[in-house]
């Protein structure tokens, strides 16, 4: 059986980079992985000015519209580390939270989706055919946990 995720309320909503489940990287605690993950697309641009102000932001949902204001350029390598940066802020997540590596790995070999219907990157997108880079991630991190 597929495991979907999408809303934080929804029963594997723990998944999303919304969950309120805190971080540390980068010598900072991130309120959430999402606040992580749209800080990084400043890192040393000119709009560096706003990665503590991402990370202070009051929900994930304010954070992910600072960082996806089309108005701030992001760094120039965003496109080739993006997916190492997702990467290195999910399995922090996974890895400062039992309780969450625990229901990952109780996923057994089951296929993970972000069941998003308006992101066919990280999601499967409206028509379900989207690459689910953040389904990706979890499955190879639940593998790698599970050799551990």
């Amino acid at each position: 059986m597929t495991i979907l995720f999408y809303k934080v309320c929804e029963p594997y909503g723990c998944f999303s980079n919304f969950s309120p489940h805190a971080i540390d990287l980068e010598g900072f605690t991130w309120p959430t992985s999402e606040h992580y993950y749209q800080a990084q697309k400043f890192v040393g641009t000119s709009f560096q000015y706003l990665c503590p102000i991402i990370r202070a932001a009051a929900s994930p949902e304010l954070a992910a519209a600072l960082g996806r204001d089309p108005r701030h350029k992001v760094r120039s390598d965003w496109e080739q580390v993006k997916i190492n940066v997702m990467y290195t802020a999910v399995l922090t997540k996974f890895l400062s939270h039992d309780e969450l590596k625990i229901r990952l790995l109780n996923t057994g070999n089951e296929p993970i989706v972000e069941n998003s219907p308006t992101d066919d990157y990280w999601g499967c997108g409206a028509d379900g055919r989207g690459q689910n880079q953040l389904g990706q991630i979890l499955m190879r991190i639940r593998q790698e946990l599970s050799q551990s």
